[in-house]
């Protein structure tokens, strides 16, 4: 008989929806991660710091309200890095006891240290890095939920001062007054807006021709706009060709040889898998060269008994759907009948001002041949988007003219990742535009944009009909 009926790699999102869940199923669960880690990346270096980070920005320099109490308006005129820590800290220490206290009610048994398999069904756990003490554990089922860490071309001499990752965000010692931000990505854009609303001048180096290339178009031109107000300077379809370290700072050189001289530059060139330390060909497996491992829709691996969820299995790569994927890895792994994860997930990222998606681009219905209607309302012809001093936020619906179903929902201005569930719902519950122009919105609020977006659409599809007629 072996320890566990499950054991699980990793306390991050993936990784204690999965122990938890097959705990509420009655299984001997234990979960194996480091004592200062509980929470995976994502509690302790990466979404929820990031989002912290991004509150106390907002907060500390009063950027909302500027539009009612003029531009020079700040809550904090010096604003350190201690300032911004404290509230990160407070939080961090916050979530790790909930989930602490979460798997201690579960019985879930933690066991602090590294994991590396020994055989197929053996993981070896110890404390450091000496093998000679690693207690030896036996599962039934093994999920591997490890997630990933920031990559790290070889080409660049990273010293965690002046060139970093995001993961040396929350360790720097004071707020550059320069920043060259490497990539254009989710994580690149959402710290280059945070750093500009603190005033840093941030140049933004990306190689492809847009950034945040899966969003619609209109939102990221949006976007881009509010950026560059934060006088950020975009360099597109420019490549790095190597970061020179100076007394104070580094000296990015373009391979079109341009210079940018900054105070740090942060590098955001996507993510690692963290599996080189697991031993994965003890148990059968291996990884590509990203460090990721392969799953099936059940999130099985290769071998049966041993699952992978969360961001080690590559795309999405959200917190969301990792904790979604890890509830239904444990349930198929104790037998119990579960759904396929839903395929409308929204996408929230955290840039200021934030953008959130569900559904499909208006490119994406373009490419597929797919017509489609559009309905927009913008948060300053609202009453809540006066009160609130936000008058560049909008919310576009995409909407079919033959059934008036909702085919995606863009949203970009305050409280985008929590307006866009609204939409989400519709969407899969079938519903249409119908439900929308129909139903009735608290006033003054920002989710009163659904009825004036689906109203404008409707109004379109309406005036296509009478010149058919």
């Amino acid at each position: 008989m072996n320890d566990f009926d499950l054991l699980v790699l990793g306390s991050g999102p993936g990784g204690q929806r999965a122990a938890i869940a097959a705990a509420k199923l009655g299984r001997r669960v234990a979960i194996v991660d480091r004592r200062n880690m509980i929470g995976g990346v994502c509690i302790n270096t990466g979404t929820i710091p990031s989002k912290t980070l991004r509150e106390a920005v907002l907060y500390l320099t009063g950027l909302n309200q500027r539009e009612l109490y003029g531009q020079s308006y700040r809550v904090k005129d010096e604003i350190t890095v201690a300032d911004l820590g404290m509230r990160t800290q407070h939080v961090i220490g916050r979530e790790v006891d909930v989930i602490r206290s979460q798997l201690a009610r579960n019985r879930v048994t933690v066991m602090p240290g590294t994991g590396r398999f020994l055989e197929p069904n053996a993981v070896g756990v110890s404390s450091g890095s000496d093998h000679d003490r690693e207690q030896k554990i036996t599962a039934d089922r093994i999920v591997i939920a490890t997630g990933t860490r920031p990559a790290r071309p070889d080409t660049v001499e990273f010293d965690d001062r002046a060139v970093i990752d995001s993961d040396g965000i929350i360790n720097m010692e004071r707020i550059p007054e320069t920043m060259v931000v490497v990539g254009a990505g989710v994580i690149g854009i959402e710290y280059a807006s945070m750093f500009a609303a603190l005033g840093t001048k941030v140049t933004v180096v990306e190689r492809r021709e847009r950034m945040l290339e899966f969003c619609d178009l209109e939102i990221v031109e949006a976007l881009k706009y509010h950026l560059r107000d934060l006088a950020v300077t975009f360099r597109f379809r420019e490549t790095v060709a190597s970061v020179e370290r100076m007394a104070r700072g580094a000296i990015t050189v373009l391979e079109s040889g341009k210079r940018i001289p900054a105070d740090t530059v942060m590098y955001s060139a996507g993510r690692q898998g963290m599996t080189d330390g697991l031993g994965l060909a003890a148990a059968g497996l291996a990884a590509d060269h990203r460090g990721r491992i392969k799953v099936d829709e059940h999130y099985r691996t290769e071998v049966p008994h041993i699952y992978a969820v969360g961001d080690v299995i590559g795309f999405p790569s959200l917190a969301a759907t990792s904790m979604e994927q890890g509830r239904l890895a444990a349930h198929h792994a104790c037998g119990e009948p579960v759904h396929e994860l839903h395929e409308l997930q929204p996408i929230g990222i955290y840039t200021i001002p934030e953008i959130s998606f569900v559904g499909r681009t208006e490119d994406e219905l373009t490419e597929a041949k797919v017509p489609f209607e559009v309905g927009i309302s913008r948060y300053r012809e609202l009453a809540r988007g006066q009160i609130i001093g936000d008058s560049y936020g909008m919310l576009k619906l995409l909407v079919s003219p033959e059934d008036r179903r909702l085919l995606g929902v863009h949203v970009f201005g305050t409280g985008a990742t929590e307006l866009v569930h609204i939409g989400q719902t519709v969407m899969g519950c079938g519903g249409t535009v119908d439900y929308l122009v129909n139903a009735v919105f608290n006033y003054p609020t920002l989710a009163e944009s659904y009825k004036v977006a689906s109203l404008d659409a409707m109004n379109k599809m309406r005036h296509i009909a009478r010149l058919s007629e």
